[in-house]
């Protein structure tokens, strides 16, 4: 089978991972990270574009070196840049690396002083107090890093659910020529739009005798068959995930959409609902008596109960059936409320496309405004402004803005939100921005009572506009950072500032439960995609989905409102 794009993508994070942590030119690691952020996205197979010659330096942030790299690894499977650095630094280093409080400087003192090389040499020597004596480090450090290795203990892997669809996909692609093969759907957690999956389960229906069991087992990415029938089968994939796939008849399949989409909780629900009816719900169908009464169409099922479809991003037992009974059911925000994107990057600091090609990208969405928020002074990783550049670029969008058609670019700064509370550049120049999307970058380990009293304060400030990734994690690498997030929220919404939906599959922050806080709380929210590059525009989806979790309404999203409607609101009173 053919390397997928998230393979190849994995190769060059980790080794930028690795010669970061070598201590290595910023600069050549960012363009590491950057081609990796690029070959995740792409819709296409790297692998067939190679194979059919095309020139992969049209592609945003790769050049001739990288694009020649990636040949390689098309071709021969290696990848010789990286082999090198493996042969003279252990590859279990970059585990380190997703231990909160541990970035590469760290993790190079622990190698060299300590020669710790993987998470279980870092816990003994945390256990034993030699990690508190290290230069850079301490009592606190140790104990967090204790903290962190306590909590991932015994975790079950689960994946990004951006990773899963990729994985997905590729199996029903595999699966979709079968000979009587008629409806494949996902169902399960993956339905749900939860932000991991452990496991995917496929249904289908066929037509007459077909062979897609035995395709399904031979899948090329197999790394062992857990289990093989006629009606059921079960295979691991190699890099660690379970997968079944249930053929089920065609006058069962939307109950069995209904059953194996889940959750326990709102199943539970339902059936519990249905028993004080006279019913009887399972995955074939729903039975009054021996008789089944529906099954063949999801809708069905609920529509014996007395309910309306109850979409499967609420399906978690959060009230929804309640909800769904008073015909109190949310109208829930969609992909096409979405007028612009209010959060992005570009050449300027850590992106990869131009001005332009971010305009020209957010037009063909379809949207009437896209905001260049790039990152302040404070990042210096990433080549943040200060204000003679932020100047300069506030210039350049007022020139294309004079020539653009159907899109308006928005002058923003992604500002940092420094440890006292202060925003990272003076008032003088942001006062002049149309926009400001303020963060925590850094100081991850503040109490919670210190860090929201640092957003609070920097949310004093009459030019913080939107608190961006608002708990700081990314999922399956960095916990949230300590904040009362209530708080936060009354605070944002007395001030009349907003809170972002950060649409990144690694962080999809705020999470789904907060978003329903926010809702409760009355505060206001923006869907952003944090975009690095044209194609991540398209990570729209993923925030939309979280705030259709979080039971949100176009009437919650700022930027679902025309441009005057926006600027308006958010300007603060």
């Amino acid at each position: 089978m053919a390397i997928s794009n998230s393979e190849i993508a994995d190769l060059f994070d980790e080794l930028a991972d690795l010669l970061d942590i070598e201590g290595e030119n910023p600069y050549r690691v960012r363009a590491y990270r950057n081609a990796a952020r690029t070959i995740r996205s792409q819709p296409r197979s790297l692998a067939e574009m190679v194979e059919a010659g095309e020139d992969l330096t049209r592609l945003p942030g790769i050049g001739t070196a990288i694009a020649q790299k990636i040949a390689t690894i098309v071709k021969s499977g290696r990848f010789p840049q990286l082999e090198e650095v493996l042969a003279r630094t252990p590859p279990t280093l970059v585990q380190l690396l997703r231990i909160e409080g541990l970035g590469p400087k760290r993790v190079k003192t622990l190698f060299r002083l300590l020669n710790i090389r993987n998470l279980e040499d870092l816990e003994r020597a945390a256990r034993q107090g030699k990690v508190r004596q290290l230069p850079g480090f301490g009592p606190k450090t140790e104990a967090l890093i204790l903290k962190h290795l306590d909590q991932a203990a015994g975790q079950e892997k689960r994946f990004l659910r951006f990773e899963a669809e990729g994985i997905a996909n590729a199996l029903l692609d595999h699966l979709r020529s079968t000979p009587g093969v008629d409806r494949m759907v996902v169902a399960g957690s993956f339905r749900r739009w939860r932000e991991t999956v452990g496991d995917l389960d496929i249904l289908v229906t066929v037509r007459g005798e077909s062979p897609v069991m035995d395709r399904f087992v031979r899948y090329p990415g197999v790394s062992e068959v857990l289990s093989h029938g006629t009606t059921r089968s079960s295979i691991r994939l190699g890099n660690g995930m379970d997968v079944d796939l249930r053929v089920v008849p065609q006058e069962s399949f939307g109950a069995a959409l209904q059953y194996f989409t889940g959750s326990k909780a709102h199943n539970i629900e339902i059936r519990t609902l249905a028993v004080k009816q006279g019913l009887k719900i399972n995955e074939y169908g729903v039975f009054r008596g021996e008789e089944r009464v529906a099954g063949e169409r999801e809708e069905e099922v609920y529509a014996c109960l007395g309910l309306p479809f109850i979409v499967p991003e609420l399906r978690e037992g959060r009230g929804e059936v309640a909800a769904a009974l008073d015909h109190r059911l949310p109208k829930l925000v969609e992909l096409k409320d979405i007028r612009g994107d209010l959060h992005c990057h570009t050449q300027e600091t850590d992106g990869i496309d131009t001005l332009e090609t971010m305009a020209q990208a957010a037009r063909r969405l379809g949207y009437e405004y896209l905001a260049i928020t790039e990152h302040s002074r404070r990042v210096t990783v990433a080549r943040g402004l200060d204000e003679k550049r932020l100047r300069a670029q506030m210039e350049r969008i007022d020139a294309l803005n004079e020539t653009l058609s159907g899109i308006t670019l928005l002058k923003g700064i992604e500002v940092d939100i420094l440890e006292d509370g202060r925003l990272d550049l003076p008032d003088h120049i942001l006062k002049e921005l149309d926009l400001t999307v303020c963060s925590v970058h850094y100081q991850f380990n503040l109490s919670e009572r210190k860090q929201t009293e640092r957003i609070l304060r920097a949310m004093d400030n009459p030019y913080f506009n939107i608190l961006a990734h608002p708990s700081g994690r990314l999922i399956n690498k960095r916990p949230p950072y300590a904040v009362d997030m209530e708080k936060i929220m009354r605070g944002a919404r007395e001030r009349g500032c907003v809170l972002e939906i950060n649409a990144q599959p690694e962080r999809l922050d705020l999470d789904d439960e907060h978003c329903l806080m926010a809702r409760n709380i009355g505060v206001k929210l923006v869907i952003s995609t944090d975009a690095h590059s044209a194609l991540d525009l398209g990570l729209m989806r993923y925030g939309v989905a979280q705030a259709r979790r979080g039971w949100l309404e176009s009437g919650h999203i700022l930027n679902t409102l025309p441009l005057g409607q926006l600027l308006a609101q958010l300007k603060r009173r």
